[in-house]
């Protein structure tokens, strides 16, 4: 990172400014009740060409706004102009590495969590060395909380907004407290549905299953992309409901987010995992890679040059 924190650049009210100077007003509806739809940016630099590259941008901008929708915030930003921010964003900071760029859609000035507007926009590029330890880790071990996780008829799981973490921080606080790295949440029928920012999958007698985005899951690009490049490998894949016994013995376990990544699992509850360092996971992990650091032209409609 060529700046320190402190004189970093960030994209915010239309305009860049030092990150200190980015002021959000503390009565504000996102202030008080997290009233925010974001999104969280992976960008990798390819040294090679001296390029960075955003991973699948326009989906990301496709949930930001099927997110603002749903929850019903004004949304006076175009796709162009979102990506013109991050790209002014990235660039002032003379970037060279990979990152993690929050893309946040606010509700500003005075007003309750019945607002819809005036809504602003802010866009913070940070090194993805930064990023939360879970996220860092070549292996987890990983509880099943005994929060569950929210469902669609509470506060959807659909919607990528910043009240919904706070269930994903009750399962990472339990987890944390009883000496894991993480944990997986169940679901109000008792199956398996996803992590705290992350999605997940269990790999048996060679086929990749994940369970359906109706169990409580995030519409996850990162879930879509390891679903795709699995097919694209010729491995079976089912969506499907999940029990919690299943996974105690699974072949193989990874979670994967846009933060995480993929990243093996090497227990559950205790249960170690048989294949902790995961062939199959390996391969593609390792694909989506090549395809997000731009070296793999199978998948080069995935990325775009910032």
């Amino acid at each position: 990172m060529k700046y320190p924190m402190e004189e970093r650049l960030i994209w915010f009210k239309k305009t860049l400014v030092p990150i200190k100077d980015a002021k959000i007003m503390a009565y504000s509806p996102t202030a008080q009740f997290g009233l925010n739809v974001f999104e969280g940016i992976p960008c990798y630099w390819n040294d090679k060409e001296q390029k960075m590259y955003a991973f699948r941008l326009e989906d990301h901008y496709n949930r930001l706004i099927k997110s603002a929708t749903l929850l019903q915030i004004d949304c006076p930003y175009t796709k162009e102009q979102m990506k013109k921010a991050l790209e002014e964003a990235v660039n002032a900071n003379e970037f060279k590495e990979n990152l993690s760029v929050r893309q946040t859609l606010f509700i500003d000035d005075f007003g309750s969590w019945g607002s819809e507007g005036p809504t602003e926009m802010f866009v913070v590029p940070t090194p993805r060395t930064l990023n939360s330890s879970e996220y860092k880790q070549k292996g987890l071990k990983v509880c099943v909380s005994s929060w569950r996780r929210i469902s669609d008829n509470t506060l959807s799981p659909r919607i990528k907004c910043g009240a919904n973490y706070i269930n994903s921080r009750m399962g990472q606080r339990e987890a944390l407290r009883n000496g894991y790295n993480t944990c997986l949440f169940m679901n109000e029928n008792n199956k398996m549905s996803e992590g705290p920012g992350s999605c997940l999958f269990m790999i048996k007698n060679d086929t990749v299953i994940t369970p359906v985005l109706t169990d409580s899951v995030l519409e996850s690009i990162t879930r879509d992309s390891v679903i795709t490049i699995a097919k694209d490998k010729g491995i079976k894949v089912e969506e499907r409901s999940v029990d919690r016994t299943e996974l105690y013995t699974a072949d193989e376990i990874f979670m994967c987010g846009s933060a995480m990544e993929i990243t093996p699992v090497i227990s559950v509850d205790g249960y170690e995992i048989t294949d902790s360092e995961g062939k199959i996971t390996g391969v593609i992990h390792d694909t989506y890679l090549k395809a997000a650091y731009h070296k793999d032209t199978q998948y080069e409609q995935w990325v775009s040059a910032v």
